[in-house]
């Protein structure tokens, strides 16, 4: 099979699994905030394209779908990684120092807060106005693991075990 062909049937399958989404919300456009939850699900953000397509689907204005995706933190534009790093900065996990930890996971990753996501699309780091979890204080959520009383050290490691798993 040439490169071409690899591509259409990529396109074909993207196309599938976003119809099988608007199809399982019954293309309601009351339903828009799941249907962009499994979406972004499904390809780790939400594609531009894919939004566009979204509006059509549904008969409404394709600046509705845009303004739900980028009202709410939880939706995002961008690509994310395999592995999202949430590093809290709310107050009880700034003042056990979470900045340190936070500067040694983008020093190991090579990562800013403008260039957030690894070039391998391997990790995405970023920080969280509060996790509900003070007492753990300072807490890091990887994907759905949270790792309390952290420290520089601590999550370093955890990158590099991720790192190693994902290399095998």
């Amino acid at each position: 099979m040439d490169p071409s062909q690899d591509a259409v049937l990529a396109e074909t399958a993207k196309f599938e699994k976003l119809c099988g989404i608007l199809d399982r919300y019954d293309r309601q456009p009351a339903r828009l905030v799941p249907i962009l939850q499994a979406l972004q699900e499904e390809y780790r953000y939400l594609p531009q394209e894919i939004l566009s397509y979204v509006a059509t689907s549904l008969r409404i204005p394709e600046a509705s779908v845009f303004g739900v995706a980028t009202f709410y933190a939880h939706f995002a534009l961008e690509p994310k990684g395999k592995y999202v790093v949430r590093l809290c900065d709310g107050t009880a996990c700034h003042v056990k120092q979470s900045i340190p930890i936070l500067e040694a996971l983008r020093a190991r990753l090579g990562v800013t807060e403008e260039k957030a996501t690894t070039p391998d699309m391997l990790f995405t780091v970023e920080t969280v106005a509060c996790l509900g979890a003070c007492g753990l204080a300072p807490v890091l959520v990887i994907n759905e693991d949270v790792y309390g009383q952290m420290t520089p050290e601590r999550a370093v490691e955890l990158i590099d075990a991720i790192r190693a798993k994902e290399l095998q």
